[in-house]
């Protein structure tokens, strides 16, 4: 469904990512995980758009997209999530999802249809109860909520999740992990997720890939990554 293959990212002199290969095949959810500074918010934002590599190419459902501006590779079929949460702040939580229904993969061109549809985005993810509150009023948990809830809103085909548990209490990690699967079986989208914590991404994930200093130094199941020499080695040093 979505692949790249040697990708490569410079700014200036520093090498952020170095002929990294990837894929994540049709109802796949895979882990992209590594040290901080390894290269993976990078490497959404190159599939995604913000950046443009200086080498390799990306393709979705075989169709190359490399180099196509960020709102053409979602309407194509990609969301996204954002590390550090990024609402429209002077909107509600309802309009906040709104707006991705309306400029979304659908297009859906009158805005109390697209409430409605909206509405359903909030039930799934919990936040029916808070539709008109503002964004800055929500606490972290539901503000990662409504990430989840304005990507889904665009109805991708894929979904790259950037730190949904990060800050979240070990009750609100399992409610997470529980909608990390219900977005796959429910919506029949492929999920590619980067994560730092490690027994989430261990029990949500078929798959895992590991990137330090730009490179890839290891991929596989969670248990052969997690006892990869390398990943070890990176994660806790030599």
């Amino acid at each position: 469904m979505l692949k790249g293959e040697g990708i490569t990212k410079r700014f200036g002199g520093l090498v952020a990512l170095a002929k990294v290969d990837f894929e994540v095949k049709e109802g796949e959810i895979v882990g992209l995980i590594g040290p901080n500074g390894s290269g993976k918010t990078t490497l959404f934002n190159v599939i995604s758009g913000f950046f443009s590599p200086e080498e390799g190419f990306i393709s979705f459902k075989e169709e190359r997209i490399t180099g196509k501006a960020p709102h053409e590779i979602a309407q194509k079929g990609i969301g996204r999530t954002f590390q550090i949460v990024r609402p429209l702040i002077n909107l509600s939580v309802l309009d906040n999802v709104t707006v991705g229904v309306l400029y979304g993969e659908e297009r859906e061109g009158h805005v109390n249809k697209a409430r409605l549809k909206a509405l359903e985005f909030l039930e799934f993810t919990g936040l029916m109860e808070k539709k008109d509150v503002l964004p800055r009023n929500l606490g972290l948990a539901d503000r990662k909520r409504l990430e989840v809830a304005r990507s889904l809103s665009s109805r991708p085909q894929i979904l790259l999740l950037d730190e949904v548990f990060a800050g979240l209490n070990p009750a609100e990690v399992e409610e997470a992990i529980s909608l990390v699967f219900r977005i796959r079986d429910q919506y029949h989208i492929s999920i590619f997720m980067i994560e730092h914590v490690m027994k989430a991404i261990m029990r949500s994930c078929q798959r895992i890939m590991a990137l330090h200093y730009g490179k890839k130094i290891a991929e596989g199941t969670p248990e052969e990554v997690a006892s990869h020499p390398q990943v070890i080695e990176a994660y806790l040093g030599s």
